[in-house]
């Protein structure tokens, strides 16, 4: 697969996919809407997804480690 074939599927499609992955460990954030382009302005909402190999507790563990290492890069 190339990365212009992943432009045929929807978001949506593309996170059913991770999720149903057995060796997707991770948690998938994504903007409510779509983005149009990078700059944003006021309030957006995001949805946060994992899948049944972490649960909410190791969820919210590697969203403060990532946090963190985002953080400390500025």
């Amino acid at each position: 697969m190339t990365p212009n074939d992943l432009e045929l599927f929807s978001t949506q499609d593309l996170i059913d996919e991770l999720l149903r992955r057995t060796t997707f460990q991770g948690v998938i954030v994504h903007s409510r809407d779509e983005a149009k382009d990078r700059a944003w302005s006021g309030e957006r909402i995001f949805h946060v997804h994992i899948n049944a190999n972490l649960d909410a507790e190791e969820a919210g563990r590697l969203l403060d480690v990532v946090g963190r290492h985002l953080a400390s890069t500025e």
